[in-house]
């Protein structure tokens, strides 16, 4: 920036660089505004007023350092300004000086002695710095100015509960309750108190009293069902408890987070399920028309797998509540479990429609259509989820395998064989897709090497798998290793359910008569004819006594 030597000149500009930050300051600019302030202050570096806005604007942008700089500069050039001492005490907040803070405040206090607030905030900066008795101090002295203030006796009592001062803190809330006998608020403060202190004689003998005064205090019922339940008598907790969630006036999110711990504690004691499932009732009792009371039942239900109790619900809970997505998601997950395909197409096809941005309405409306045979959606709704990207690599693995099966069933094998790699990538020891793209490639005898490496490491993650065995023992028909083919497929009919499946049975034919055993062949395709197999290749060898390669 040239040197301007004529005071004329000189006020013109810095003017118009004020004004203009002001400008910029104004539109929400801040950075421009900054640079503007910064060009003034090379010109005029004794303007209190600029290091002030620099100062708030770097508090803007979060630079706390640079805002005490400024701040500090300000207040220096003018120490009366109230202003530039608050910019300079919120400067040292943000920089965790409060012991600096609390003096600046300090200053403020004496000098405007009317402003209460300076000297509540002294005493949140003493407390901020870990001075509790200084803190005390000064709120003991605010106290004796503007009397009993709610927020003042909040904040003594926290300060003296920090020095296990119970009954001062106490103390502090009966104050409150003297001023307005009627605030039921106050009593349950006090209470906490007792309460987060272990003193329950105490904190019971003013639940009690709360219910004498407002006998349908659900915070209270609950508490006193809590103290019951410490000491045993559950009849008391279960009349307490039972009463509270009957109420209606009882919030239901505070119902809710009172049950939902019953969903993990489910899983270590299946004796919760029905005290879950009782209260979850009351909640639906008390809120009939709340999605979120059928919703948390059918949580309930789901994780105890009494899926169509749960489905129920669920179903319920989107009649009352459509939007929102967690609740569907759910109902899709179920009906996934259930291999209900025609309920999950159809809740699918509503949630991609609803929340078409939601990955997983696309991952289920693709495993629908796939279930359902109807491939060339699956491939649609799949590729739909791939663009739409998920963070968990379970589902994305999932969906690049799924890909892979449709895709192989329509034939278009150079995008199945892409689609099974993708998942490889993302989940490379997948003993499934392992064992799928294998035989696949088996079964168009293309990069047999490949197919028996995916095959071997497939069985190395599950060794007792004899469809996997099976699996290997074609790939190494396939390449003519008709003796180690032999082995395999032994192995794999050892299991009780592979001597029942017509595919390892045709193929233990295919591999003997390649051995030469042609009358054992006959037998193993005749008995995987009489276990359902029905291919015309099958009726071809057993009626012409060959193997056919179709």
């Amino acid at each position: 920036m040239p040197v301007i030597k004529d005071p004329t000149l000189l006020q013109q500009r810095t003017d118009s660089l004020f004004f203009a930050a002001q400008r910029s300051k104004m539109l929400g600019d801040f950075r421009t505004a900054i640079t503007q302030y910064s060009d003034y202050l090379r010109l005029n570096r004794q303007n209190p007023t600029v290091y002030y806005e620099l100062a708030r604007l770097f508090m803007e942008v979060n630079n706390p350092q640079y805002a005490l700089g400024f701040a500090r500069r300000a207040a220096a050039l003018d120490s009366s300004n109230r202003w530039y001492l608050l910019a300079l005490a919120d400067a040292m907040g943000m920089n965790n000086q409060f012991d600096s803070a609390a003096v600046v405040y300090d200053r403020l206090s004496k000098r405007y002695p009317e402003s209460e607030d300076y000297l509540f905030n002294k005493g949140m900066l003493l407390s901020k710095a870990g001075k509790t008795q200084e803190a005390l101090d000064v709120f003991d002295q605010l106290e004796e100015k503007s009397g009993v203030v709610e927020e003042l006796v909040y904040q003594k009592q926290r300060l003296l509960l920090k020095q296990n001062k119970v009954d001062s803190a106490a103390a502090e809330i009966r104050k409150l309750v003297a001023q307005n006998p009627q605030e039921v608020r106050y009593y349950q403060l006090l209470a906490e108190v007792y309460d987060a202190n272990d003193r329950v004689a105490e904190a019971t003998a003013i639940h009690k009293d709360i219910l004498a005064r407002d006998p349908n205090n659900a915070r209270s019922m609950i508490a006193l069902a809590n103290y019951a339940k410490q000491k045993g008598d559950s009849a008391t907790y279960w009349g307490y408890l039972t009463q509270a969630f009957s109420n209606p006036d009882y919030s239901i999110d505070e119902k809710v987070a009172f049950v939902y711990p019953y969903l993990q504690m489910m899983q270590m004691d299946s004796t919760k399920l029905n005290e879950g499932l009782l209260l979850t009732r009351l909640v639906i009792q008390a809120h009939p028309a709340e999605a979120k009371a059928f919703a948390l039942r059918a949580d309930m239900f789901s994780q105890a797998d009494m899926l169509d109790s749960a489905l129920a619900d669920y179903n319920k809970a989107i009649s009352l509540d459509s939007t929102r997505f967690s609740v569907w998601y759910q109902l899709m997950w179920i009906y996934s479990r259930k291999e209900d395909a025609a309920s999950l197409l159809k809740a699918s096809s509503l949630v991609t429609q609803r929340f078409p941005e939601e990955f997983m309405g696309f991952y289920f409306k693709g495993v629908a259509s796939f279930l359902l045979q109807q491939y060339p959606g699956a491939i649609i709704s799949l590729n739909h989820a791939i663009g739409l990207g998920s963070g968990d690599k379970r589902f994305m693995g999932d969906v690049y395998s799924l890909l892979g099966d449709s895709y192989h069933a329509v034939g278009r094998h150079p995008q199945s064989d892409s689609s099974y790699e993708k998942a490889l990538t993302v989940r490379p020891d997948d003993a499934v897709v392992l064992n799928n793209y294998s035989y696949y490639l088996s079964m168009r005898s293309e990069r047999l090497d490949r197919a028996a490496e995916m095959s071997r490491r497939s069985l190395e993650l599950q060794p007792e798998s004899a469809t996997y065995m099976d699996t290997y023992a074609w790939i190494l028909f396939r390449m003519g290793k008709y003796e180690e083919a032999r082995e395999w497929i032994e192995k794999a009919l050892k299991d009780p359910d592979a001597q029942k499946d017509p595919n390892v049975l045709e193929h233990y034919g295919d591999i003997l008569f390649n051995l030469k055993d042609v009358a054992k062949a006959l037998e193993y395709w005749q008995r995987a004819k009489e276990q359902g197999a029905s291919s015309i290749g099958l009726a071809k060898k057993i009626a012409e006594k060959r193997y056919i390669d179709l």
